[in-house]
């Protein structure tokens, strides 16, 4: 039996005039249909909210069945990192480029919600990454990540210096320009364009794609979802170095410094109408070729 949703809350990139549009209308195709209707604070700053009503992101988390999010796959991201501690279910409306997350059309929303609404839907639990930086043994952060965490120099174009362990066993000492440590969600983002595997949504691995690597032998590998990762920093070393979760959040290594990655307790619940294929998603955002090979008659 398909969740029953009451309470929705709706999401979106504040001070751009398309996305106040969607989030407009979803307004008043909710609310005439009786649901409750919540809007994030910072999205409502350029709409008119009546009927609905203002809430934190954290409170549409702690209120909401329901969460739209309409924008760009940055936007989705930003809202997952939160939403994932909270039993909701979460869709997309796409704002922006590529879409990879947010797949409903925003000039054809009713079809789709409605359907989505009725319980027709498809439900996918997407995994993320755990990030913690520890300095002399003591905890310094945590942030979570749902695309990837990346390990960077603070300048472009710096080489930098690092140790893979994973489950406590020594991979290797690497100089490149950085390690991306990738969900299956992420393969299709940074990692992708580093060279890094597709790895389809329900996959339980992680990949670790080196970013120019100073040899031409290290290659990307995939592991196992549940391992233990950490990255040590050589204390001899004097240039800045990052770590950054899904490119929004960025926290500075020091010399000496351990990164240790790994899955996040939380899932998200990221939900779809029930005609969607990620494969054909990938076939319309990375442009695969659509030509079916027939059958030839004997």
């Amino acid at each position: 039996m398909k969740a029953v949703f009451k309470s929705i809350g709706l999401i979106g990139k504040s001070h751009h005039r398309e996305t106040c549009e969607t989030i407009t209308h979803l307004i008043e195709f909710l609310s005439s249909q009786g649901y409750r209707v919540f809007v994030e604070e910072n999205s409502a700053k350029d709409i008119a909210i009546t009927p609905a009503k203002l809430a934190s992101i954290t409170g549409i988390g702690e209120q909401c069945d329901l969460a739209i999010v309409v924008g760009g796959d940055g936007n989705m991201l930003g809202a997952a990192r939160v939403l994932a501690r909270y039993d909701i279910s979460v869709v997309g409306v796409n704002r922006g480029n590529l879409g990879f997350l947010t797949d409903i059309d925003p000039d054809n929303t009713d079809t789709p919600l409605t359907e989505i609404l009725n319980g027709n839907y498809i439900t996918e639990k997407r995994f993320l990454l755990e990030m913690k930086v520890l300095r002399h043994g003591q905890l310094k952060s945590c942030n979570s990540a749902m695309n990837e965490v990346v390990l960077h120099a603070a300048k472009v174009a710096n080489m930098i210096e690092f140790e893979l362990y994973i489950d406590d066993l020594f991979v290797y000492h690497q100089r490149s320009d950085g390690l991306i440590t990738s969900t299956p969600t992420g393969s299709t983002a940074y990692s992708l364009s580093g060279g890094g595997p597709i790895l389809t949504p329900n996959m339980d691995a992680i990949s670790l794609v080196p970013m120019f690597p100073h040899t031409l032998s290290s290659r990307p590998i995939v592991i196992d979802g549940n391992s233990n990762i950490s990255l040590r920093i050589p204390s001899y070393l004097s240039d800045n170095i990052q770590v950054s979760c899904d490119g929004q959040v960025s926290v500075e290594i020091l010399p000496g410094d351990e990164v240790k990655i790994s899955k996040c307790q939380y899932h998200l619940r990221l939900i779809h109408p029930k005609d969607y294929s990620y494969y054909e998603v990938l076939r319309s955002k990375l442009n695969w070729s659509e030509q079916k090979v027939t059958k030839r008659k004997p």
